[in-house]
């Protein structure tokens, strides 16, 4: 993820990467080929250089993030982190705490919110078009960490590591789908969870959740796993809004055939490239995108002076609702 918001940061106007941190060199001779001066291994040492820095995008394993943060926000940065916030709600409301005391910039790398189909849905839902909202339902079922490529990789040790990561899939994917739960709805409450654990990891492989809106009768469904094999550009995802007028789903505003999809928008982006457009990173792949939108979202709020609407508050409070889910799901298999 690191790699991608670099990237996109290329096609940012006005955006300029100076430095980068990161523990492999690949990656490190990646980023001076293309242009980046300042290089570490140790991302302390890259902000303890903070004078030639305005803002800092973090993409840290989740242990990571309550140290880099602080010392981002100390150091007068703006600050991007990705995902989860932080891996449990002691460290959420530190960052809470920093982010106000600092009065800097600060936004949570909630991307499912910039994708194309649910902004789309919630102009939808605010247009009245389906009437009042009274179930959702969330799924993302994937591989996970355990996802290879051609040239297969070990799962990152933290990843694993329940003390490092804070959790399995909940924490990873299912936080994605509680923050769309908040976007719809507002504030949620847990009604039920239940975790599985298919391979036997310290993390779990599989969640269900169910929340409730507590000022009205609005249900939600999350079912999140890591335990299907595919790979991109099949991917199985879907939100859908049931209301007492009408309902949506997310299948049915993503392109039907992502592969015709990508051709013509890489012939849209070539023809504004030629007549000296601003062409549109990762249009192609379609779900790529939200990456780029919600780094423009970021530098956008920075020169306008605004407060993202994903906040460290935004971050905590799902955080906390995850938190929730494991000690109820504990519960019951006690």
């Amino acid at each position: 993820m690191g790699y991608l918001h670099m990237m996109n940061c290329f096609h940012i106007d006005n955006i300029k990467v100076v430095s980068v941190a990161d523990r492999s060199k690949r990656a490190l001779k990646k980023a001076e080929a293309l242009g980046v001066k300042n290089i570490y291994t140790d991302y302390r040492d890259l902000l303890n250089s903070s004078n030639v820095l305005d803002a800092a995008i973090i993409s840290l394993p989740n242990f990571l993030h309550l140290d880099s943060i602080q010392m981002a926000l100390e150091a007068g940065l703006d600050v991007f982190v990705e995902k989860p916030m932080a891996k449990n709600v002691s460290e959420g409301q530190r960052i809470v705490e920093l982010v106000e005391k600092s009065g800097n910039i600060f936004m949570v790398g909630h991307c499912m919110r910039f994708l194309d189909a649910v902004e789309k849905m919630k102009k939808s839902v605010e247009k009245g078009s389906i009437g009042k909202i009274e179930e959702i339902t969330l799924e993302e079922i994937i591989s996970g960490p355990f996802s290879q490529g051609k040239n297969p990789k070990p799962v990152p040790e933290w990843r694993l590591d329940l003390e490092k990561a804070g959790g399995g899939v909940l924490l990873d994917i299912g936080y994605h789908l509680i923050d769309l739960f908040r976007f719809f709805i507002g504030e949620g409450k847990l009604v039920y969870s239940r975790l599985d654990y298919k391979f036997n990891f310290p993390i779990e492989d599989e969640a269900i959740v169910i929340l409730s809106s507590p000022v009205s009768s609005t249900k939600g469904i999350i079912n999140v796993g890591y335990y299907q094999k595919t790979s991109f550009p099949e991917y199985n995802f879907r939100v859908i809004l049931q209301g007492n007028a009408g309902f949506i789903s997310s299948e049915n505003m993503v392109p039907k055939n992502l592969y015709l999809y990508a051709i013509k928008e890489g012939i849209k982006n070539f023809t504004r490239r030629m007549i000296g457009k601003k062409i549109k990173p990762l249009s192609y792949t379609y779900y790529y995108e939200m990456y780029h939108k919600e780094l423009e979202y970021f530098f956008e709020c920075i020169r306008r002076d605004i407060e993202p609407s994903v906040s460290a508050i935004d971050g905590l409070e799902t955080i906390k609702i995850i938190e929730e889910s494991y000690n109820f799901s504990k519960k019951c298999e006690a």
